[in-house]
């Protein structure tokens, strides 16, 4: 059966737009299943009472007056299953997480668990609730200056500069062209029917209307309810954010560091509209959805925007933005050649460009791309807008990979073009000798190489014979200009002139043997094309062995000459082998182009991507196909809630069907097999253009560098799921918090204000996940921990040396696991998802403490390093376990952060020790007579020990850095909530917060 959940469904069509809403939501009260502790749920009918001092339900076996919670009693509001009894095995399969909410009331911290029919109930209580917890101890600061006030006093002043008359009325067609400009994207059909409602349903027709129902129209359509809920929860009174809020909000949830007032004040001056608010510094709800949507607010980490990664690294170390058929604007062979193609991938920041050159009709070769006569470009033309527009999006060097196809005479001029025109660009400085990996791009900066086949270096003459390229002769046969491949097999010859020779330097195409003949006799400016077939054949056999080959040498792959209709091939299944040209055909749409187009976008879009430390380091253990986490990378967890869409356009050639969508979102991991995954979402049904979604996914990524987040939007009702939007971006760009991810269409261009609003946040894998199953396994934590260990070469000098590191192995284990162990039983605790952060925990017990009548009963002593949480006098049980929680994390990351050094320097010590053995590894492999499977074996094991040993001792680096970064969240918090005491120490861990130096490779 499908099901929506969309803030349309409540009661009377209403909308919740303001907290009035959601509290006469509550007055009328409704059904809510009410959760016991041994795990059965009961019907019950609860009501907020008419003076709004107490929720009451019915029935009941106790007597009315016990059927009831006071609202000054009410500690906490929790969305989610967030209590021991809505996490217990026996319920938590049985309704969404979004439909279950729970009360903390009373002096004990007992909870009143329910679950509602759908998520915009829960969010019309709990937003309810929060309103009047906070109310019932804060008065606002004065009447009138809430956040209702700032609103329509804005919305008001907008009117009146649209009343030109000054009559008190604006005609209809003005209203709506105003509201259609305050929110872009909005529909003016949706507009103009919400007036002709409002109008009839307030008894005045007619083709003007007055401020009154201006302000009315305007609330009702533009307010996001998903946007207001989250206000709510900041707002200290409600209605608007502070200053503070709004820089609690933005550490806390969005987890950006450094934050100050200054800049608070800075984004408050940005995006609220209304000038009061500007100068009060409050953002009130439309400032903040302005803030959301903006780009100040994106998905995708600002630093990724221009270039970030090390450029120093030699070229084999990184991806490169490949093109195949770049000029082609259909299909291979009935396509049409067009100059524009080469504009458009250049401008993308492809950094690898085919060209096939053929004999010309006019004495000057040609480049062909479909087997029209008429459908060539000349040589010459394609080299001029090749120098023209090289470098307009990137400035790091430009492969140009030559097919040779035409005849020496042609080949000639094709050299003459290419000398004069690109110039000083062009690199022909000869390969070091005595280097053994190719220059960095920051060393090639503005040059243009050229991949081709060379002369062999006896021949003397102006030109000679090579191996000819397999690549192209598809084409060749359509054309009618196949060679005939020699007697007996073998490969196919060609003639090479000496001015085309002597262009290629760094990129000289040598045919492949097998990766023996390639470790002995290739040198590292040689490189090898394979074909998808072939390529496809050695990531499946023999993944370990082409990454090994990709560390020192380039790899070029180019799509099947079956791929008549121009498709394209999966990129990832190259790119996990470490491949680093993986030739697209720029000119197809669809999900092979959005990764390729994603993945390069995430360093500055230049057009290179370091490859991961893992395929680069000279001995490491990868294998592409592992079904698991790997050695010394540390897995996450990806928690995603697709919250909402905005502004979805209908699907393409949908124009039959009505003008409502039902949309459902796929979000889809593609990176190294183990990695692979795709969930969806609910289908939200006759929920026109923003629609509510409302879901949680989880994934689990064991090679964050190389994984991909994908998210597509299809219709559900039309026939064969409709595309309507995609967008796709690297693990590695993702920002944490709410956020809005900007769609594109099937071409990749932007779609105008057409968002998914969505909540991002990373875990690691360890100490993350199902919480709720944490009893039994909590107990068995020693006897099931999984240790990684070392492997037995077969050599013993060499197996001694890793055995050293079995102990201080189990010890970073053992420090790392327990700190996160105690991390999620103190954040389950406080009612918190294993995705918050230290700061959200302390301000959950603060909130508990501020809202008891009597003095905290708990504080903080932030004077010392590892501040301690004291208790005063009696305290409840649940005070008493979050005490003991908090304890024994702060012991388990005492010890960690004493402790890590020491391990760390062991772990170090033996992978040294361990590298000191690699130069010599073939010399005490023949000399212990290892050969066939038991070399390749002792090979493995070495370079599994080596990466295990890295791996393990950046892990624990990393969790020391972790857990000082708790430290110094928990003074902060301490400090800014009240319940700290002694604060003015200031914790080591302030100064700690700086990432530390990274480990040589």
């Amino acid at each position: 059966k499908k099901k929506t959940v969309s803030f349309s469904t409540m009661p009377n069509d209403r909308k919740i737009n303001s907290t009035g809403a959601c509290i006469s939501v509550m007055l009328e009260g409704c059904e809510l299943k009410k959760v016991r502790s041994n795990s059965r749920m009961y019907s019950r009918f609860f009501v907020l009472d008419a003076d709004m001092r107490c929720v009451r339900w019915e029935p009941s076996k106790k007597d009315s007056e016990k059927a009831k919670i006071e609202i000054k009693s009410v500690k906490e509001v929790r969305v989610g299953k967030k209590t021991p009894v809505l996490r217990s095995n026996g319920l938590s399969d049985q309704f969404p997480d979004e439909c279950a909410f729970s009360i903390i009331y009373g002096d004990n911290y007992e909870s009143l668990d329910l679950v509602a029919s759908s998520a915009d109930m829960v969010s019309a209580w709990v937003m309810g609730l929060r309103y009047l917890v906070s109310y019932g101890k804060h008065t606002p600061e004065a009447p009138g200056t809430g956040h209702p006030s700032l609103r329509t006093s804005w919305i008001s002043s907008v009117f009146d500069l649209a009343d030109l008359e000054k009559s008190g009325r604006i005609p209809v067609p003005r209203a709506v062209q105003l509201i259609k400009a305050l929110n872009p994207g909005m529909k003016t059909s949706t507009i103009e029917l919400k007036f002709k409602e409002l109008q009839k349903a307030n008894e005045c027709p007619g083709t003007e209307v007055a401020c009154d129902l201006f302000v009315e129209v305007y609330c009702e359509l533009c307010t996001r309810p998903e946007i207001f809920f989250l206000l709510v929860q900041f707002s200290s009174n409600k209605e608007y954010l502070g200053l503070k809020d709004l820089l609690m909000f933005l550490e806390v949830e969005q987890g950006m560091e450094g934050v100050t007032e200054e800049k608070c004040l800075e984004i408050v001056g940005k995006y609220e509209p209304s000038k009061e608010g500007r100068e009060k510094g409050y953002l009130a709800i439309d400032g903040f959805t302005r803030y959301l949507l903006s780009a100040d607010c994106s998905i995708f980490d600002p630093q990724h925007r221009k270039v970030c990664q090390d450029m120093a690294q030699p070229l084999s170390h990184y991806y490169i933005s490949s093109a195949h058929s770049a000029c082609l604007l259909e299909d291979n062979f009935w396509g049409r050649s067009d100059i524009n193609g080469y504009i458009s991938a250049l401008g993308l920041g492809c950094r690898s460009i085919e060209l096939v050159l053929w004999d010309g009709p006019e004495g000057e070769p040609v480049v062909y791309t479909s087997p029209s006569a008429a459908s060539c470009v000349p040589f010459r033309t394609v080299v001029g807008l090749i120098d023209q527009h090289a470098f307009t999006a990137s400035a790091y060097p430009l492969i140009l990979c030559l097919v040779v196809r035409c005849s020496t005479t042609q080949q000639r001029l094709a050299a003459q073009c290419l000398r004069k025109t690109l110039g000083e660009k062009l690199y022909l400085e000869p390969p070091n000798p005595t280097a053994s990996y190719l220059p960095s791009p920051e060393q090639l900066k503005g040059r243009i190489l050229i991949k081709g086949k060379k002369l062999p270096p006896g021949c003397e003459d102006s030109e000679g014979e090579v191996s000819d390229e397999e690549e192209g002769w598809e084409l060749a046969r359509r054309l009618g200009r196949d060679r005939e491949a020699p007697e007996g097999g073998g490969p196919r010859r060609m003639r090479l002139s000496r001015e085309l020779s002597d262009l290629v330097s760094l990129c000289q195409a040598v045919p492949f043997q097998d990766f023996e003949s390639s470790r002995h006799g290739q040198r590292y400016w040689e490189m090898c094309s394979f074909s998808e077939v072939e390529a496809g054949r050695f990531a499946n056999e023999c993944p370990a062995e082409l990454v090994s080959y990709n560390k020192r040498f380039l790899s070029r792959v180019y799509p099947s000459p079956m791929r008549i209709d121009a498709s394209n091939m999966n990129p990832q299944d190259f790119w996990k082998c470490g491949c680093q040209m993986v030739a697209m055909n720029y000119q197809t749409p669809g999900l092979m182009m959005d990764l390729n187009a994603g993945w390069f976008r995430q360093n500055g879009a230049c057009g290179y991507v370091l490859r991961p430390a893992i395929m680069r380091e000279e001995v490491s253990y990868f294998s592409a196909n592992a079904k698991d986490s790997l050695p010394g990378v540390p897995a996450q967890l990806l928690h995603l809630k697709v919250i909402s869409g905005q502004n979805l356009p209908k699907p393409k050639g949908s124009g039959a069907k009505g003008e409502v969508v039902e949309p459902y979102v796929c979000a889809e991991i593609h990176g190294i097999p183990a990695d692979c995954a795709e969930h969806r979402t609910k289908t939200a049904l006759q929920s026109g253009d923003n629609p509510v979604f409302d879901e949680s996914l989880e994934f689990q990524i064991n090679l964050p560098e190389l994984a991909v987040l994908r998210f597509v939007v299809l219709d559900d009702d039309y026939i064969g799921d409709e595309f309507i939007a995609q967008y796709t971006i690297p693990f590695e760009c993702l920002q944490p918090g709410y956020r809005h991810v900007p769609l594109q269409s099937l071409a990749g261009e932007p779609l105008p204000h057409a968002t998914l609003f969505v909540h991002v946040a990373i875990t690691d894998r360890r100490g993350g996940g199902k919480g709720h199953r944490r009893g039994l396994a909590g107990r068995r934590g020693r006897r099931v921990r999984e240790y990684t260990s070392t492997k037995a070469t077969g050599i013993k000098a060499i197996d001694e040396v890793f055995r050293t590191a079995t102990q201080p192995l189990r010890e970073a284990t053992d420090l790392r696991e327990n700190v996160q162990n105690a991390l999620v039983s103190f954040k389950e605790l406080c009612g918190l998802t294993p995705a918050a952060n230290m700061k959200q925990c302390i301000l959950t017990v603060a909130t508990w403490l501020l809202h008891s009548d009597s003095t905290p009963s708990v504080t903080l002593n932030l004077a010392e390093q590892y501040p301690s949480m004291e208790a005063r006098g009696p305290i409840p049980d649940l005070l008493r376990k979050v005490l003991t929680a908090y304890e024994t994390m702060i012991q388990t990351s005492r010890i960690l952060i004493e402790s890590a050094d020491a391990v760390y320097g062991k772990l170090m010590q033996a992978q040294q020790a361990g590298m000191d053995f690699h130069k010599e590894l073939h010399r005490i492999e023949a000399k212990e007579g290892l050969r066939g499977r038991k070399l390749q074996k002792a090979l493995e094991s070495f370079a599994w020990n080596i990466t295990v040993l890295k791996g393990q001792a950046d892990l624990l680096k990393h969790a020391k850095a972790e857990a000082l970064d708790n430290l110094w969240q928990i003074h902060n918090a301490g400090q800014s909530c009240g319940i700290g005491r002694n604060g003015s120490a200031s914790p080591e861990s302030s100064r700690l917060r700086a990432t530390l130096e990274p480990i040589p490779e």
